[in-house]
């Protein structure tokens, strides 16, 4: 349990530092920002994967424990060090940037995006990751190609939300930024939204999909 753990922590840290650290340097636009999300994704299943499974998201891992793939006490300690990784990676960036006049890639909801279309956004880009999770990892599908299925996948959700709600779909994301930055406006829609995303998706596997 605790190489899981620290394999936990350490992937969900990286994916702030790196992630949101595209985003707070401007590295390459929205292409970047997505790029740097999913090759995080993509490097770390293939690193940890064997180990902890490379959830590196509390939406992921609800998602596979609604979908029976975790037990409930594996799946709190996850959540737990996901959260303290996310934290540790925006405490990280802020001390490399030496501040949070960047915003430290703070996911917020764009000047025209209403609460209730940001949580629809939020819980569709989650339900769209933790859908592929399941088909092409779980199910043994897609083999050794899943975590490119998986990388890819949140690369076109940010692409495409990044510029509404800034496409967190993790409360690890959202949640570590927001403590360094003192910034918690609709941080309930990006602790809510992500995780019933995820149930959704198993749901669908359980009932529908799995083979």
């Amino acid at each position: 349990m605790s190489r899981k753990l620290i394999a936990e922590l350490i992937g969900t840290f990286t994916l702030i530092f790196i992630g949101a650290g595209a985003g707070a340097i401007g590295a390459g636009g929205l292409v970047g920002v997505a790029l740097a999300h999913g090759l995080v994704v993509l490097a770390f299943a293939y690193a940890y994967g064997h180990i902890s499974g490379t959830h590196i998201n509390p939406a992921v891992t609800i998602g596979l424990w609604a979908g029976k793939q975790i037990d409930a006490a594996t799946a709190a300690g996850y959540i737990v060090v996901q959260l303290i990784g996310g934290t540790l990676g925006a405490f990280a960036l802020r001390s490399v940037l030496g501040g949070t006049a960047t915003g430290l890639g703070a996911t917020t909801l764009a000047p025209a995006v209403t609460p209730i279309q940001g949580f629809v956004v939020e819980m569709l880009l989650t339900f769209f990751l933790v859908n592929t999770i399941f088909n092409a990892a779980i199910s043994g599908k897609a083999g050794n190609a899943a975590p490119v299925a998986i990388g890819m996948t949140l690369v076109f959700a940010i692409l495409m939300g990044g510029p509404l709600t800034g496409a967190s779909l993790n409360p690890a994301r959202t949640l570590g930024p927001a403590i360094m930055t003192g910034n918690f406006a609709n941080l309930s829609i990006y602790l809510v939204a992500p995780p019933l995303g995820g149930i959704l998706a198993a749901l669908l596997y359980k009932t529908v999909l799995k083979p």
